[in-house]
């Protein structure tokens, strides 16, 4: 199974650094969605099948946490697996990001730490 995979960070760079270290982690991937905001992203993920959310948290128009309630918030998209990917280090907004089922990476990372936060929340089974 391969999945479909959305990458929102309103830096087009580390979009490519997310997408370069997804295709290194070994996770098999299929399609690939970039936004640059989370209403952008939101967009995406109403026309879109998408198996998990890459989410950065500091975006203009609509930030990571914003997208990520709006995203729990939804019946069909509640229990969609969501990272978030960033320099993030306020304990409280950390809380909020745990407090709504997503992970956590900061950033920098490695393909090994995407890799397992991957593996960790779709129980993707890796042969």
């Amino acid at each position: 199974m391969s999945l479909n995979v959305l990458v929102v960070d309103d830096s087009s760079v580390m979009r490519k650094m997310i997408i370069r270290t997804l295709s290194m982690s070994g996770v098999p991937i299929g399609d690939i969605f970039e936004a640059e905001n989370g209403q952008k992203g939101l967009d995406l993920l109403e026309e879109n099948w998408i198996d998990m959310l890459f989410i950065d948290v500091n975006m203009p128009v609509m930030d990571g946490l914003e997208m990520l309630t709006v995203v729990r918030s939804k019946p069909e998209t509640r229990d969609l697996p969501v990272l978030i990917i960033s320099t993030e280090s306020n304990p409280q907004r950390i809380d909020q990001v745990n407090e709504n089922r997503a992970g956590f990476v900061h950033k920098p990372f490695t393909p090994e730490k995407l890799r397992e936060k991957i593996i960790e929340l779709t129980g993707i089974h890796m042969g």
